[in-house]
């Protein structure tokens, strides 16, 4: 379960050695360049599509991209092919996998990794056997992050060792309490830790009417998030024991974001999965039912948890952080404490302010 955990260590070691060699070139800095060295896999559950006008099919991803590859990361994007959202953890058993390269990027995002080895190389994994198509089922989110750590990434990129971190997102809408079961986002980045390989899932709340996703929301938190990954690499707190989830509150109506806050997963929702039968037939329609963010809810609804994500990010309007782990056996003690409690501290003491 672990294959990658060795490959991951010596990675960070030619990182640190890139580092140095970047160190040394005019004007590339590792003070203007706090990521120069890194290798970056970037995945998501919103597609690599960019093309709706709500922003909720991959805008997010391009802009973590751009972020990564300004701080000097080396980056590669291998995300599912169609939109997936919902699909956590899932994998598909069989049939083919084409990793197929986008040679037109969405306007404004074409030369943002042009300096970087890999070119920021982006990929749509879809399940077919020859080219994808317009129509082409898509990989899912999981399915992308296995397919790069085991095979793609040295097959495209020539990265014959891990990755220094996996990212997760830019995700349309936040993933907090019960949803973050639900989350392909976070579903992707347990993936890359099953590996052995530190990861860190994005997500980003909507505009008020939580049907749009502003550009400004998704640069506020990749701008953000790359000087949170630097700070997690200088102080080696990279690790793949547990992913670390960061979910970013709405700033589009120029409220600024509160400092981050380490948070636990909520026990209530957000929003729920409802059913309406139609007519008495056997067919049900599905819908999304939203909960009350002010915490009043009842039922699934109600939250009981202070430290709650849910109740930071929406209620106070704060950057939340909470720890996920691959490991789902009830009561087992955190095997990596340490590092768990210097990243606590590091968020609450430490991490950079929005």
């Amino acid at each position: 379960m672990r294959t990658y955990l060795a490959l991951s260590a010596a990675a960070a070691v030619l990182a640190a050695a890139g580092a140095t060699a970047y160190a040394t070139t005019p004007d590339r800095t590792e003070k203007t360049l706090p990521l120069a060295g890194m290798r970056i896999l970037i995945s998501n559950d919103d597609s690599m599509q960019a093309a709706k006008a709500s922003n909720s099919d991959g805008l997010g991803l391009y802009e973590l991209r751009r972020a990564m590859c300004a701080a000097g990361a080396d980056v590669v994007v291998m995300a599912p092919w169609q939109v997936q959202s919902g699909k956590g953890t899932a994998v598909t058993n069989g049939g083919v996998l084409t990793a197929q390269r986008r040679t037109a990027l969405p306007a404004g995002y074409e030369n943002d990794c042009a300096q970087a080895p890999a070119r920021g190389a982006v990929y749509g994994v879809c399940l077919a056997d020859g080219p994808c198509t317009e129509d082409s089922p898509s990989a899912t989110p999981a399915d992308t992050v296995q397919l790069a750590l085991r095979a793609g990434l040295k097959a495209k990129a020539g990265w014959t060792e891990a990755p220094d971190v996996v990212l997760t997102g830019i995700n349309s809408g936040p993933n907090v309490s019960a949803s973050v079961n639900d989350s392909g986002t976070v579903g992707a980045a347990v993936a890359a830790i099953d590996q052995g390989v530190p990861a860190i899932a994005f997500s980003s709340s909507g505009d008020e009417s939580n049907l749009n996703f502003p550009r400004v929301n998704y640069r506020a938190h990749a701008e953000f998030g790359a000087r949170f990954l630097a700070g997690l690499r200088q102080r080696s707190l990279l690790t793949g024991e547990f992913a670390l989830k960061v979910d970013y509150p709405d700033v589009s109506t120029g409220r600024r974001a509160g400092t981050p806050v380490w948070t636990r997963v909520g026990d209530g929702a957000v929003v729920y999965h409802a059913f309406e039968q139609r007519g008495t037939g056997d067919s049900f329609d599905i819908a999304l039912g939203l909960c009350p963010v002010d915490g009043t809810g009842e039922g699934e609804c109600a939250e009981g948890r202070k430290d709650a994500d849910s109740t930071w990010l929406l209620d106070k309007g704060h950057v939340t952080v909470a720890p996920i782990t691959w490991d789902r056996t009830y009561g087992t003690p955190a095997g990596a404490r340490r590092e768990l409690t210097a990243i606590e501290r590091y968020v609450e003491r430490e991490a950079p302010r929005p």
